[in-house]
């Protein structure tokens, strides 16, 4: 990564994994995750949200601390509060699937589809209002809906008490108690081929922590492989006509994009997990096909034997942990993600229309805006047209970065 990016994951490393618990913690909630799960339906014109079912997990892997700030914004928050008081007292920002298909054409008709979303907030004492808000890319809330929850409710199913999916540590945090937890999981890999995935876990892992921030802060991440297994060997192509049985149902051709591989089932994925130490996902897949997908604070999902998987994962990485944009762009910009009017949240992109919320406090005073690349001056921090998906008014601080290639 960049020094601007590097500056940005240090950041919210430090502010999720340091520090003793938080009095406000245990007076508000138990040692437990409550998981929610969600449909989100419709399409451009209009959107549903409806709650689908309610899990209590034991124990909380996910931050004790500044536990009603969101590291960032998101495109979407997931909102706690006390339902006497109406005080926040947890808030988490995602994406999803869901609100991305929304920018391609085949949403803008009549045509509605519905997506399973799950999120994880700590377990609360007392009966508490959960809030959940979709944003478009102009930063407005599109939808919101409020749902109470309370914690002794019989119909709130206990699940990761028993049978809990084997797993192995591939990494334990010099304090389990405060530290980022990540859980690699297999897709793909059949019980025989276990062995295959636990070396795939440990190559990832390693070119995870080649780079920094990570490096310099690998004391601070708990890392287990789960080892959930598939009947089928492999992943879908349905360009193809291949369709195999796996334990995520992943597959390729995501919105028709031949490379975009995702998993849709989202109520599986946590199902797998459920019992283990897990906050942050990382899927791998059991493919030499080049593919994957990011998407904050639900996965990373990447093929796990072609030969650039590895940047692929901490690419991936980027966005399903520090939300970071895609700093490449395209000759003929398909979907308009950045309107050129608005700041967008992602740390690592902007419009400058609000540059001061960026890397602007890192810029040399001479530095020109926009800065003209220069081939001799390849870790100059500046202003860099060309950024998320947009060759003209997105801009980037590094003339290239992880987020923008494989081979940087």
């Amino acid at each position: 990564f960049s020094r601007p990016m590097r500056k940005v994951i240090t950041t919210l490393l430090l502010a999720l994994s340091m520090g003793a618990f938080a009095q406000d913690f245990n007076h508000y909630f138990e040692d437990a995750t409550l998981r929610l799960d969600y449909i989100f339906a419709g399409n451009a014109k209009e959107q549903t949200i409806a709650v689908d079912e309610l899990s209590r997990i034991p124990h909380w892997y996910g931050k004790h601390e500044r536990l009603a700030e969101e590291p960032v914004e998101g495109n979407g928050q997931v909102i706690v509060r006390d339902h006497r008081t109406q005080k926040v007292i947890y808030r988490n920002s995602f994406s999803t699937l869901f609100q991305e298909w929304l920018t391609y054409d085949e949403a803008q008709g009549d045509s509605k589809k519905s997506f399973e979303n799950v999120f994880l907030v700590p377990y609360p004492k007392d009966t508490a209002d959960v809030t959940i808000e979709l944003r478009n890319n102009r930063r407005e809330v599109t939808n919101r809906m409020t749902h109470t929850v309370a914690p002794r409710d019989i119909l709130i199913r206990h699940i990761g008490e028993r049978n809990v999916t084997p797993y192995e540590t591939l990494q334990q945090a010099a304090d389990p108690s405060h530290c980022i937890h990540i859980a690699y999981i297999a897709e793909g890999y059949t019980e025989t081929e276990m062995p295959t995935f636990i070396k795939d876990c440990r190559i990832a892992m390693e070119a995870l922590f080649a780079h920094e921030p990570f490096k310099s802060l690998r004391s601070r991440f708990n890392i287990v492989a789960v080892k959930a297994p598939s009947v089928d060997s492999g992943t879908s192509e349905p360009s193809k006509g291949i369709w195999k049985n796996t334990a995520l149902h992943s597959h390729f051709d995501t919105f028709y994009s031949d490379r975009y591989l995702t998993t849709l089932h989202l109520k599986d994925l946590h199902n797998w997990l459920a019992g283990t130490p897990y906050e942050h996902i990382i899927v791998l897949v059991n493919t030499a096909t080049y593919g994957g997908g990011g998407i904050l604070n639900s996965y990373n999902l990447t093929a796990a034997h072609h030969p650039k998987t590895l940047p692929v994962v901490v690419h991936e990485f980027g966005h399903s942990f520090a939300g970071l944009a895609d700093e490449y762009a395209y000759e003929a910009e398909a979907i308009p993600m950045y309107p050129k009017d608005i700041e967008p949240w992602e740390a690592n992109i902007t419009t400058l229309k609000d540059f001061q919320s960026k890397w602007e406090d890192m810029l040399d005073k001479r530095t020109k805006i926009p800065t003209p690349l220069n081939p001799k001056q390849k870790d100059k921090i500046g202003v860099y047209e060309g950024a998320g998906y947009s060759l003209k008014g997105v801009y980037r601080a590094f003339q290239d970065c992880r987020m923008r290639t494989n081979e940087h």
